[in-house]
């Protein structure tokens, strides 16, 4: 009887580990880039933007490319296939895939925060479906909003944030204009002073770095 009783209790510990062991780890992926090393988590529920965004990573498809956009308190954006080796005065911006990735918005779980990793596309007009760039990315820097300015976007442009935007708005930044338009899919986990480092470097009438910045390599990491 005790054997059996200590067969059924080994067996319940071993299933209750079955759940822990099911768990998918989050993927991260570093960005190593000549201004310092950026590490993102992607987040499992955009599926389609997270799996996109591996597929390219493991074929090298970031590596050597530029951050060919980059806005103070906006964001800095890379991905263009055609910025590898660019010379310094080549317009960017306009390098893709022949794909797009459906929309994938999560909101108000994923907004604009500072930090945020989302989907560059192009406009409403030629895209009204907001699908996203099968490469091009961006990281939010922001900037912070008072309580005031975030009241007054709900009430001149129908926004409604909750109290986790609001408190990360105010006491972090990021961009609130962009919410509901571009799929967030993932976020800086550690490097936002490389981020920042990026996002104060000089730029010209285009947005683009006068000295140009390259990420080195991308790949996926482990805790």
């Amino acid at each position: 009887m005790r054997r059996i009783l200590s067969m059924l209790f080994v067996s319940a510990f071993i299933l209750s580990l079955c759940p822990l062991r099911a768990q998918k780890a989050e993927t991260l992926v570093l960005i190593d880039t000549d201004m310092g090393k950026i590490k993102v988590k992607l987040y499992d529920d955009t599926p389609l933007h997270r799996d996109n965004f591996i597929k390219n990573v493991e074929n090298h498809l970031y590596d050597g490319l530029l951050f060919h956009r980059v806005i103070k308190q906006f964001m800095i954006q890379a991905g263009d296939i055609n910025s590898k080796d660019a010379p310094i005065d080549k317009h960017l911006g306009d390098g893709d895939l022949d794909y797009t990735i459906p929309a994938e918005f999560v909101y108000p779980k994923y907004f604009h925060k500072r930090g945020a990793l989302c989907a560059a596309r192009t406009g409403d007009e030629e895209n009204p479906e907001k699908a996203s760039s099968a490469t091009q990315f961006y990281i939010v820097t922001g900037k912070f909003y008072t309580e005031m300015e975030l009241d007054k976007m709900t009430k001149e442009k129908g926004m409604k944030f909750t109290p986790e935007q609001k408190q990360a708005y105010m006491l972090e930044g990021g961009t609130p204009q962009l919410d509901g338009r571009y799929t967030v899919f993932g976020e800086v986990v550690s490097g936002m002073k490389t981020v920042d480092k990026i996002q104060f470097v000089e730029t010209n009438s285009e947005d683009r770095p006068t000295k140009n910045i390259k990420i080195k390599l991308m790949k996926i990491v482990k805790k």
